[in-house]
């Protein structure tokens, strides 16, 4: 069930919410977890719009960063993450060349840090609210 944070300067996308909803889809998929309303409804995007530059000055960047529950994603997801999650961003901003500018950002928390509810789950914890949501 990660969160996603987006960094970019105000109107770089037309459809911030439509983006939203498509990054934390793409995400869902990449992590190959099961489509159940746990993860559906906790899963999400957040869109900042914000006052960035590098050194020259140059404001047309993005960032993406992306936290996850410990081991949520493995060498392949990561790159697949990154990849996808880039591609994503620079269309829903209409600039194939954003996609050279978009930074993306893999944390995850330690097990046992990843709270919902009120309550901070274990990764074993989180495996078995989905098995239970599976199974009913």
């Amino acid at each position: 069930m990660p969160m996603i944070d987006v960094y970019a300067r105000a109107g770089t996308f037309a459809d911030p919410s439509a983006l939203a909803s498509r990054l934390a889809a793409t995400l869902m998929e990449v992590e190959g977890v099961p489509p159940i309303p746990r993860f559906r409804q906790n899963t999400a995007a957040f869109l900042h719009e914000t006052t960035l530059a590098n050194v020259d000055g140059e404001d047309d960047r993005v960032r993406v960063q992306v936290l996850t529950n410990a081991g949520a994603l493995d060498r392949d997801k990561q790159l697949a993450a990154v990849r996808r999650l880039t591609d994503v961003v620079a269309e829903a901003a209409g600039d194939s060349g954003l996609a050279e500018r978009t930074w993306v950002i893999l944390t995850e928390t330690y097990d046992g840090g990843w709270g919902i509810a009120g309550h901070a789950n274990t990764n074993e914890e989180l495996v078995a609210l989905a098995r239970a949501q599976l199974a009913g």
